[in-house]
């Protein structure tokens, strides 16, 4: 328990007992208290904590709020907690204030727990996989995916910070239609090579990727595949381009610092039958019927929108049926206790679907979250662009990373909430001002070790400070970054409820923020060796926590800039 988490729990243990004290005086009647909230007020200056114990009581005790907070306050006894005053504001809210050794509290808890603080134990060790990305293996990874990779990697950090056991997964699509037009696009590429008459469907791949794939395929067999028949052509194909393909994606998002715990293939639920039981199973619980041909999935009685076909009058499963299987296989086979898919907004019916299924299977469709990512755009010079200069092809990931630092990429997809549209300024990526906020946070770090490295230099370095030596961290600058540092364990925790790393990134940025108004405010180096000492510790603990968040989200915490 953090700091600031323990002076919560004191102040409701407080709060409690003052009106057990109160009752017990007749001040009070003798009724159960409801429950209260203590949190942070959005103005600091009307307190630190505030209660709104006594308005949630005023049915019970039969009494105005106002009355039931002088009545808790005469009774409350605060020795036991890192507070020492408190006022009544409006109708009856109760607001409390730190006393110091809450803030030299903070300070010591950082310096103690190093890389450790922030982290908790709230998930209490819950099993989640999280899988992100999932690209077609048809193809280079684009924009979107870039959003996505920054986002599922981030947020399983984050849910790992908080206490969860979790697992990054990509699922390859390497079956179904996708696969099909990708070998159709080959064979038609590499038939181009030897014959005429041969022309690429609307349809299909044009990329230069798949021209590139069918002339390595035919540098390694020539014309062999020329007169062999479209089955065996197509397969040899797919068996030569699909593994290069694959490995494209795990190296480019190596690059982009995402390392996935599995590799899951679309395949081997065809190949062990899952997807074929899944049709079984929904059948056999009478959850299916049979319409043209076709065997249809009543969806509808399940919480979805509408019925929906699970195997084509040609007998080919539709896509969706593989998804239930690979979810099934999630929740089921492996016990997760919870499954988080990063998905595209165009996916906001595609979830329903999931969930009615696997609650006609007999699984708590609770425990399949989806985080829904809106569209990003890319502005350069102010205005929208779709193409690189460069290579005159559509932006991809690799193409991006070409172009802007990793940690600007990481960063910048980072700022907003998954589902806020979002434009990307490459020139601001790779602006190194102030106006860049990865920048802006690094610096932060930067700045500090350089404070350190010139004491250093003049024989100065920090040491432990005493209590008394940390109360002498009175100004607002101060004690409003030691507020901030504080918040830390929480704000991780709020990430990992709402499955919003975003909320790390700009709690990061108001950091860096209130730090370099400190450093602005009050001198690290003067002639008062104790507050030097006091402020060095905290310029540490403000770098210990840049460099927890940086590396929480696999960006970089530079000493010098």
């Amino acid at each position: 328990m953090s700091t600031a988490q323990q002076t919560v729990s004191e102040l409701k243990i407080a709060i409690i007992n003052a009106v057990k004290k109160a009752q017990q005086q007749g001040l009070l009647p003798q009724a159960d208290m409801p429950d209260f909230t203590i949190e942070i007020p959005a103005d600091r200056s009307h307190g630190d904590l505030a209660s709104n114990a006594a308005m949630v009581s005023a049915r019970a005790f039969h009494a105005a709020p106002r009355k039931i907070a002088e009545i808790i306050t005469q009774n409350i006894d605060l020795s036991a907690t890192m507070l020492n005053r408190f006022e009544i504001a409006g109708p009856g809210f109760m607001n409390f204030f730190y006393d110091s050794t809450f803030y030299s509290s903070v300070i010591k808890e950082i310096k103690s727990q190093g890389a450790e603080y922030g982290r908790s134990d709230f998930g209490g060790g819950k099993k989640i996989l999280v899988e992100f990305v999932s690209a077609n293996p048809t193809g280079p990874m684009h924009i979107g995916n870039a959003r996505g990779g920054a986002l599922g990697d981030s947020l399983a950090s984050v849910l790992d910070a908080a206490g969860y056991k979790v697992s990054r997964e990509f699922y390859i699509n390497d079956a179904g239609n996708q696969i099909e037009k990708f070998a159709t696009s080959l064979e038609i590429r590499y038939m181009q090579l030897y014959k005429d008459g041969y022309e690429l469907p609307e349809d299909a791949y044009h990329g230069q990727d798949i021209v590139d794939h069918a002339k390595g395929f035919a540098d390694i067999n020539g014309d062999k595949y020329v007169e062999a028949s479209p089955e065996e052509r197509r397969k040899a194909l797919v068996d030569y381009a699909l593994p290069i393909n694959i490995a494209g994606l795990e190296r480019d998002l190596l690059k982009y610092r995402i390392k996935y715990d599995r590799w899951f293939r679309e395949s081997t639920l065809h190949n062990s039958g899952a997807v074929k039981g899944i049709v079984e199973q929904l059948t056999n619980k009478g959850c299916t019927y049979e319409q043209d041909g076709a065997v249809w999935f009543k969806a509808s009685e399940f919480g979805a929108d509408k019925d929906f076909v699970l195997v084509r009058s040609n007998g080919l499963p539709t896509y969706v049926v593989p998804d239930i299987a690979y979810h099934y296989d999630k929740l089921v086979t492996r016990g997760y206790d919870k499954a988080i898919d990063v998905l595209g907004a165009d996916h906001h019916g595609y979830v329903p679907r999931l969930k009615a299924a696997l609650t006609a299977l007999g699984v708590d469709a609770s425990r399949l979250d989806a985080v829904l990512m809106q569209m990003v755009r890319l502005v350069k010079d102010g205005e929208t662009i779709k193409f690189s200069k460069r290579s005159g092809k559509a932006i991809t990931l690799v193409t991006l990373l070409d172009e802007i630092p990793i940690d600007a990429a990481r960063f910048f997809f980072n700022l907003r909430e998954a589902n806020s549209h979002f434009d990307f300024d490459l020139d601001l990526a790779i602006d190194k001002s102030s106006q860049n906020p990865v920048y802006y946070v690094q610096y932060a770090h930067a700045r500090i070790c350089n404070i350190l490295k010139t004491l250093e230099s003049e024989s100065i370095s920090p040491r432990e400070c005493t209590d008394e030596e940390l109360a002498l961290l009175t100004t607002d600058e101060e004690i409003e970054l030691i507020n901030k540092l504080a918040a830390l364990p929480d704000e991780i925790i709020s990430a990992a409820k709402d499955y919003d790393p975003s909320r790390i990134t700009r709690y990061v940025y108001e950091v860096a923020t209130l730090f370099h108004k400190f450093y602005n405010a009050c001198r690290v180096k003067n002639d008062n060796e104790a507050l030097m000492q006091a402020r060095l510790s905290l310029c540490m603990s403000v770098k210990t926590v840049i460099s927890n968040i940086l590396s929480l989200f696999k960006i970089t915490a530079p000493t010098s800039m």
